[in-house]
């Protein structure tokens, strides 16, 4: 089987020894190297169609052998997803998908994206907006800010919360997501500082990087954000861009107390940066011990505050709804800046938004009763089938950061893959290679999913080490993969 590759991308020898972070774990060195390459692949971390570094200049880099470069490479031609392109080098890149490849196992279980299953009355609400549709289309059916009643509806629900909102506060997006990117390609040059906890969620760290951004990192303690030596880093790197999900981080779950809220509104103000608050995560409460404060509803200290949003993780992934809330004046900024790349958000998802948001504390209720119900399956089923790992106890969110004991996250993924499960590497959640030891077990698929899925991850783990990484392990998916 061949592939075509066209114009390769080259990596750079220093961003791939990042990438790499921790590759060794004690076997054979030109094995490891070849499945963690492969795992980048896999994960979309390096793109299909990339030239990797010559032989010579990688093993320099690596402290090893050329002889286990020429290896790991070799290795990597006989899975087929290693090609020789004439005056390109050595060419990283997956194979074309082909209805005859039975090489690899179905991945039928997929514990890559932390999304909740759509609510069940959605149905009812998109017929209710539905009937409102003739009336919109007589307008052009193009707006930068979004639908007036929506972004009064959201601005309400701010204001319950207790931070006074009007509707010129808010901008409607194309799901949190996006609005991260609006808000990096509108305030952020190329090698401005971002500061980033780490770990973090994938896309938004990607999204500052696609704007020429570096990523600073706070690490997170056991106990989630570390104000401390956030400020610290404010004061000290000058960064253009705070970047924090303070409610039920995504992955590890953690919240940030009331007084270290403020503290940052404070330390925000004082060195001049921007706050940029997700809230994706905010309303997955299942049952946290007292409750926290907005952001926004704390006296700002002059810090400028940008709050995003979405109905993604409470209501359906499929419904493409986010916000931006700030002050008017980069309200405005980042809807002139939208035509780039967008000419704003359908009509029907914007109906669709405005009549479920009054029925959201419902909602939020089922939604609570639900994601605990998988939390505490989950949790029962790895403490007993996977005794040696970390699992933490989380009061809400989507999924659990679970500690491995060992830097094997990518060994794992891939033994995992093996055995038809997709699951995200911890390292993707970090910079650097960094997070090992670590991967994300989201609790939101449905029960039996949850039992046959973990149990599979069970056996993958007795397999890591070893020769033997189940079935389907020659094949590499025609697929990257993607985290949520």
């Amino acid at each position: 089987m061949t592939a075509t590759v066209q114009a390769p991308f080259a990596l750079g020898t220093h961003a791939l020894t990042a990438l790499l972070g921790e590759w060794r774990h004690g076997g054979r060195a030109h094995a490891e190297l070849a499945e963690k390459l492969r795992l980048l692949l896999i994960d979309g971390r390096i793109r299909s169609g990339t030239r990797l570094p010559a032989e010579r200049e990688i093993a320099a880099a690596l402290g090893v052998s050329r002889t286990t470069i020429v290896s790991a490479y070799r290795r990597l031609r006989e899975r087929g997803i290693l090609y020789s392109v004439q005056g390109s080098g050595s060419v990283l890149a997956l194979p074309p998908t082909s209805a005859h490849d039975d090489t690899a196992l179905p991945l039928e279980i997929d514990f890559s994206k932390g999304t909740p299953p759509a609510w069940t009355e959605l149905p009812t609400f998109a017929a209710r907006a539905l009937q409102h549709l003739p009336e919109r289309m007589a307008t052009g059916g193009i707006d930068l800010f979004g639908l007036p009643e929506l972004r009064e509806r959201i601005a309400a629900r701010f204001t319950e919360r207790g931070a006074p909102t009007s509707p010129e506060n808010i901008l409607i997006t194309l799901g949190a997501q996006h609005a991260i990117a609006l808000v990096a390609r509108t305030l952020l040059g190329r090698a401005d500082r971002v500061v980033v906890e780490t770990p973090g969620y994938p896309h938004a760290l990607d999204a500052f990087l696609s704007a020429g951004a570096r990523l600073v990192a706070s690490p997170l303690t056991p106990r989630g954000t570390d104000a401390r030596h956030l400020e610290d880093t404010m004061r000290d790197a000058r960064p253009s861009l705070v970047y924090l999900m303070p409610d039920f981080h995504n992955p590890t779950g953690s919240s940030l107390a009331d007084a270290d809220r403020e503290r940052l509104l404070r330390a925000s103000s004082r060195t001049g940066t921007p706050l940029l608050v997700d809230e994706t995560t905010a309303e997955l409460d299942i049952d946290r011990p007292g409750t926290t404060t907005p952001f926004a509803a704390f006296p700002s200290h002059g810090a400028s505050l940008i709050t995003v949003g979405s109905v993604s993780k409470t209501v359906w992934s499929g419904l493409r709804i986010g916000w931006i809330r700030a002050d008017r004046h980069l309200i405005e900024r980042f809807a002139l800046a939208r035509p780039a790349a967008d000419m704003g958000n359908s009509v029907v998802d914007q109906l669709m938004a405005t009549e479920i948001l009054p029925e959201m504390p419902r909602l939020l209720r089922q939604r609570a009763a639900q994601l605990g119900v998988g939390r505490d399956h989950a949790v029962s089923l790895l403490r007993e089938l996977l005794p040696a790992w970390e699992v933490p106890d989380v009061h809400g969110g989507l999924a659990l950061w679970v500690g491995l004991g060992a830097p094997l996250s990518s060994a794992l993924v891939l033994s995992a893959r093996g055995r038809g499960v997709t699951i995200t590497s911890g390292s993707r959640f970090g910079i650097d290679g960094a997070f090992e030891r670590n991967i994300r077990i989201p609790f939101t698929a449905p029960i039996p999913t949850l039992t046959e899925g973990i149990g599979r991850l069970a056996a993958a783990w007795a397999a890591v080490g070893t020769a033997d990484a189940g079935p389907g392990r020659r094949g590499a998916a025609a697929e990257a993969a993607f985290v949520v």
